[in-house]
């Protein structure tokens, strides 16, 4: 299920739609073979590596790792959330896009044609006109003006002015009860809980609208022109505006260059629109929170490099910290953040209309840092590394945040500084980092599956004393892993030697991935996953789900789990076989079912074993522990 749009809906708008459609819309596609080829609209480069397969109906891009169906590439190429995406796909094939309730106590999702958004466009028209005409203008005006402000900037940005008064907007957009309920809701009145009566929320201030992805009118950030508090004003939250994944600028950002490579994140509305207003369009600005994790994952969807821009004092130096804590987990290979400290008293706009653009660009050249550099100075000014005592404390701060970053590369190159700079190895560096609180189990395809290689890439950790995995095949594999309970756990955290071989549980998903008709021979796909054992309950999942709907491909197994940490795992597993062809899949896919269904009977007959020693075994343990010792090890699979 995604959100309240049903599955059913989804499967049957993937199935009607072409993917080289959907791309060829939005870039030019060049027949190769089998697919078509393109230069990858996520990243620059100069030879071709984006590749689009009509028969897996698949994108994927050999140079930066992009990938998905249809649905994630409109979401990835346009910067549109999953409904958003949905209703765009839906669009296109002529399909309109059903939607279920909600269940109890729970609120309904708001329309993407929210009747909010034509009522905050006729506001924002309303703010622009008096700009231009009101008679308490001139104070508005008079302010841009000496922040250096042109019309033309007034215009791309389409600043307004909200006169003085407590019903001005009320009475332009008039109304009946219907129309004043949802001025209400879009943020634009108050109402007295005491009198009932409501007033305008913006009075005597200049405005900035705030535009989402798609360019349209959200909410306002207002800035005061006497003396009333505060001194900037946003619209609260509403059912189209959620300040914490909000970007101001980002869509003027995009419109004027779409073809940027880095974007410049600063504090205020002023501090985009100065640097607009000097060639610098690149910039964007959080709405009075800090930056999120899913502000960095809006901006990675856009451009491959974020440019932090903070004040130099206290608060600048704290802001910058909780933006670098939530980059890291978005970090991919490919992906990077450097952070700009402005002199002590200075912020963008006073600054680049000071020194001019040449001399800011010049500062951003000479003194951005990198983060790794930005990381380590900081630590190191709370945990000296001169001493014994300050290394260790240094390695404690570090590891678990370095455990973070999901590229591989760049993971294991922020290790080896750490290791440089206090002298410690993995085998120390990895016990501190497993002392950090743990984060929930989840599924990770990034730090545990190396997609451009086919490799377990983590060389740092593995199974605790256990014989690596045999290139043969299943059946070694299986004679090594024979004692029950000694089952390959590849998120066990141990030092090991590399290996390139990929875990057998995560060569049957991707198997199924590509040829779901398997499941259907799978006789018994119930009781072979332990609970601990992630790789085997989802693959137990995805069996269920194939034996219940035989016609499901597998970009509609993914989008079933779109938006998780198992849905990511299932797409890198299913652009990797473009890159790594196995000889026998089928015949390795029954050994493991067969491994995994005979492990699962040792553990559950150990486990039974075990409680009747301790003690007396119920009824229906008896009869389950009678049916255990007398099975054999029947393949949990029909003929092949």
């Amino acid at each position: 299920m995604a959100g309240l749009i049903p599955q059913s809906f989804i499967d049957d708008l993937l199935n009607r739609s072409d993917i080289v459609e959907v791309v060829s819309s939005r870039i030019q596609l060049k027949k190769a073979g089998k697919n078509y080829t393109a230069c990858c609209p996520f990243h620059k480069e100069k030879t071709p590596s984006f590749s689009v397969s009509p028969d897996k109906q698949f994108y994927y891009c050999f140079g930066c790792g992009a990938g998905g169906n249809a649905l994630g590439f409109i979401m990835d190429h346009d910067s549109l959330d999953f409904p958003q995406a949905v209703e765009d796909l839906a669009k296109r094939a002529g399909m309109e896009v059903p939607r279920e309730e909600g269940g109890p106590g729970r609120k309904p999702r708001q329309p993407v044609d929210s009747p909010l958004y034509p009522l905050l466009e006729a506001a924002a028209e309303y703010y622009r006109q008096a700009l231009k005409s009101h008679p308490a203008r001139k104070a508005a005006v008079e302010y841009l003006k000496s922040r250096g402000l042109s019309g033309v900037i007034a215009r791309d940005f389409s600043l307004g002015f909200a006169p003085p008064g407590w019903d001005n907007l009320i009475k332009h957009l008039g109304g009946d009860s219907l129309q004043h309920k949802a001025m209400l809701d879009a943020g634009l009145l108050i109402e007295n809980s005491e009198t009932g009566r409501s007033y305008d929320r913006f009075r005597d201030r200049v405005m900035f609208p705030i535009r989402d992805s798609r360019g349209r009118i959200i909410a306002f950030g207002g800035r005061v022109l006497g003396d009333d508090k505060p001194k900037y004003l946003n619209s609260p939250e509403t059912p189209v505006f959620h300040k914490g994944q909000e970007l101001y600028g980002l869509y003027e950002a995009r419109k004027a260059n779409r073809d940027l490579d880095e974007i410049m994140v600063v504090e205020g509305y002023m501090d985009v629109i100065a640097l607009a207003q000097q060639g610098l369009r690149n910039a964007v600005a959080t709405l009075g929170t800090a930056t999120s994790d899913e502000h960095l994952k809006r901006l990675f969807r856009v451009v491959p490099s974020v440019l932090f821009c903070f004040d130099g004092d206290a608060a600048g130096r704290k802001a910058a910290w909780r933006a670098l804590e939530s980059t890291l987990p978005n970090l991919q290979d490919g992906k990077r953040a450097r952070f700009l400290f402005l002199p002590e008293g200075e912020d963008p706009d006073s600054l680049v209309r000071r020194e001019g653009t040449d001399a800011f660009l010049a500062r951003i050249q000479q003194q951005a840092q990198p983060l790794a550099d930005y990381f380590f100075q900081q630590l190191s000014e709370e945990a000296d590394p001169r001493s014994l005592e300050g290394k260790a404390h240094l390695a404690t701060l570090a590891a678990p945040l370095i455990e973070k970053i999901p590229g591989a590369n760049l993971r294991a190159l922020m290790r080896q500084r750490l290791s440089e700079i206090t002298g410690l190895q993995g085998d120390a560096l990895q016990q501190m980092s497993v002392a950090a609180p743990a984060a929930a189990p989840h599924f990770d395809d990034n730090a545990y599956y190396d997609t451009s290689t086919g490799q377990e890439e983590d060389a740092w950790y593995a199974p605790p004393e256990a014989p690596q995995p045999k290139r043969s095949g299943q059946k070694e594999w299986k004679k090594d892993w024979k004692k029950p309970g000694q089952r390959p756990d590849f998120k066990a955290r141990a030092p090991r030697t590399p290996t390139s071989v990929e875990p057998p549980a995560l060569t049957t998903l991707r198997t199924l991935l590509h040829h779901p008709e398997l499941a259907q021979k799978v006789e018994d796909a119930s009781n072979f996953a332990a609970e601990d054992d992630t790789y085997a309950q989802l693959l137990v999942a995805l069996l269920g789900t194939l034996q219940k709907n035989p016609k499901l491909r597998s970009l509609q197994l993914i989008a079933r789990w779109h938006g998780t940490d198992q849905g990511r795992l299932l797409r890198a597993l299913a652009e990797k076989e473009w890159l790594i062809s196995a000889d026998n899949l089928e015949q390795q896919f029954f050994d493991t079912i067969s491994t995994l269904a005979t492990r699962q009977r040792e553990r559950s007959l150990e486990k039974l074993l075990r409680k009747a020693r301790q003690g007396e075994l119920s009824a229906e343990e008896k009869d389950q522990l009678r049916n255990l010792l007398n099975r054999n090890a029947t393949p949990a699979t029909g003929s092949t």
